[in-house]
């Protein structure tokens, strides 16, 4: 029985209602109206009971906002009652496209900024909501995660900061460590992977690819992302391979420690097409090293996917592999501001999440499990299935 056959025919926690913060308001939208379209082809009948009031809606986001003072400082605003309702409120502590002014200076959000205004909505709704639920696809300072020396243990300080404010849930995307929620272990904690996303939008973006261990394999840039890589490869029935990060640890450049090479353990890759997996492209140095060397072993097309595309030292290294030859596409989600030239790249492929977190969302709104959701191994066998009988 799918999700949405179980939500049919059982009552929601309380009235729900979505608190999209500026940093994600498309995001938000797009969310709503799947959870319209859920609510208006499932429902078969609406009961008298009170826990349906206002269940089948045009509109279940939440006017609000973070209006800014002179000085830089700010105050959260919810501009309707959230009493007794299911609020999530949702935030991307990565858009830095949006601005505000300094005296006079103008600043660009940063994500303490973001994670700021979110204590700001959670501290307007002053406990009236039934339940607070927090989606933060990139988990605020979930890269300082742990402690190597005299250092801020920032993520777990932020976790246990929003569940002493009332937070019972949070919802967050291919968490940097998902260890992390050992800082509030009687707390909801939920990092979600998108790997079927990945393959749904590479087979349409590239239907010549064959997905089998004659033409296939799936690399893991670095140690870190090796689960992923794992994963992906047993559920598609393919090879593998990694690489090993080998850092000079005797400095520290741009706050980590440079790297010097990567090495490569693996089986042979010449003629496949690979697949790198990894949680995220900060600069893309890492990533472009790993496809430049793939490209030198004679693999056929390089692709890349990653959760959050952040390419914070922009796209210029990017069309240069492009035109060399070194990456063919790079799919990243819509979790995080994407900035509109990107989609005007010729080897960007967007995976959409929207509708995945309106599942979510409305999982959690009627308290079912969300096993099948957590695990998409069952979606991404059915994907294959249909792209190979295509």
């Amino acid at each position: 029985m799918s999700n949405i056959e179980v939500l049919e025919k059982i009552l929601p926690v309380a009235p729900l209602k979505i608190a999209a913060m500026e940093s994600c308001r498309e995001m938000g939208q797009r969310v709503n109206d799947y959870i319209v379209s859920f609510r208006e082809n499932t429902i078969n009948e609406v009961t008298e009971s009170p826990l349906y009031v206002n269940y089948k809606s045009n509109n279940y986001l939440v006017d609000c906002s973070c209006p800014r003072f002179g000085s830089g400082e700010a105050k959260g605003l919810l501009k309707e009652t959230i009493r007794g309702t299911d609020l999530f409120i949702m935030t991307d502590v990565c858009n830095y496209s949006l601005t505000y002014k300094v005296n006079g200076h103008l600043n660009h959000m940063s994500p303490d900024d973001h994670y700021q205004d979110l204590k700001r909505i959670i501290s307007a709704a002053t406990g009236k909501a039934h339940r607070i639920n927090v989606i933060m696809p990139f988990l605020y300072e979930s890269r300082q995660h742990k402690r190597t020396k005299r250092e801020s243990l920032d993520c777990a300080l932020a976790l246990e900061e929003l569940n002493a404010m009332g937070v019972t849930n949070i919802i967050t995307f291919d968490a940097h460590d998902p260890r992390v929620q050992n800082a509030i272990p009687l707390s909801g904690f939920d990092s979600f992977n998108p790997p079927y996303q990945f393959m749904k939008a590479l087979f349409h973006a590239v239907p010549d690819i064959v997905p089998d261990k004659d033409h296939l394999m799936i690399i893991s840039p670095d140690e870190g992302a090796m689960h992923r890589a794992v994963y992906l490869s047993n559920v598609l029935g393919v090879d593998m391979g990694m690489f090993y990060k080998r850092r000079d640890y005797s400095k520290i450049v741009n706050g980590r420690n440079p790297l010097v090479a990567h090495e490569f353990l693996g089986d042979d890759v010449s003629g496949k097409d690979v697949i790198i997996m990894d949680d995220m492209i900060s600069s893309g140095e890492s990533m472009l090293d790993v496809a430049r060397q793939l490209k030198d072993r004679r693999a056929a097309r390089v692709f890349v996917c990653t959760t959050f595309g952040l390419f914070t030292d922009g796209f210029e290294k990017f069309d240069e592999y492009y035109e060399k030859g070194y990456i063919n596409k790079v799919i990243t989600t819509n979790l995080t501001y994407l900035p509109p030239e990107l989609y005007q790249k010729p080897y960007f492929i967007e995976a959409d999440m929207s509708k995945f977190l309106a599942l979510i969302i409305d999982s959690l709104n009627h308290d079912v499990t969300i096993g099948a959701v957590l695990n998409p191994t069952d979606k991404i066998h059915a994907l294959l299935d249909r792209y190979k009988n295509r």
